[in-house]
């Protein structure tokens, strides 16, 4: 039988079945937990809950990943795809005999590192894990304003509106200090967050 831990007066106490949660005054903002969650949830959060509790799921706008959170997943990120296209690149130069070919190659890499970049942010986004690698070591994710992971579609649309952001001369980045949700111009566009974990 499902047993869940609830946090009362900032102390775990439990484990309550769901027939003893019932018959205590719990608030959808109540912290719980299950020997199955890696962490503390709130009880709306918890489909099982919900449905038992009569809440409804809440969209939690407070914790936003931050701009230099942001730039940093970037870095690592750029840094990670960059070398991955630069490796492979050397690596088939070194069996390319003909100079201006090998050149030609070497110098694709100014369009090949951007569309790696590209299609590895949106498979990453619309993934399970909702983040690059970068963002994941940072703990913050990108979903939709719901809190939603994205789809393909929907990181498709996220990253192209970054083009928007850079041509802005990078202002749309910018933005994210006026946004009270911390949105670059392209999340606005794209209807996206970029959210961190709150514990």
């Amino acid at each position: 039988m499902q047993t869940y831990l609830l946090v009362i007066n900032g102390k775990p106490e439990g484990p309550f079945t769901l027939a003893e949660l019932k018959a205590r005054p719990i608030k959808p903002d109540d912290f719980v937990k299950t020997d199955a969650m890696d962490d503390y949830k709130q009880a709306h959060e918890v489909a099982e809950l919900r449905e038992i509790l009569g809440f409804k799921k809440q969209v939690l706008l407070q914790y936003f990943g931050s701009f230099d959170q942001r730039l940093l997943a970037s870095a690592i990120d750029g840094f990670m795809v960059s070398g991955v296209c630069i490796v492979a690149v050397l690596i088939a130069s070194v069996f390319i005999t003909n100079t201006i070919f090998r050149l030609s190659v070497l110098l694709g890499l100014l369009v090949i590192i951007p569309l790696v970049n590209l299609v590895y942010h949106i498979i990453m986004e619309s993934s399970a894990k909702q983040g690059t690698y970068g963002k994941q070591l940072l703990a913050i994710k990108v979903c939709d304003m719901e809190g939603l992971p994205l789809t393909r579609a929907h990181a498709t649309g996220r990253n192209l509106a970054k083009i928007i952001s850079v041509l802005t001369l990078f202002t749309g980045y910018l933005y994210s200090f006026f946004n009270p949700q911390k949105q670059c111009l392209h999340d606005v566009i794209a209807g996206t967050l970029v959210v961190k974990d709150r514990l």
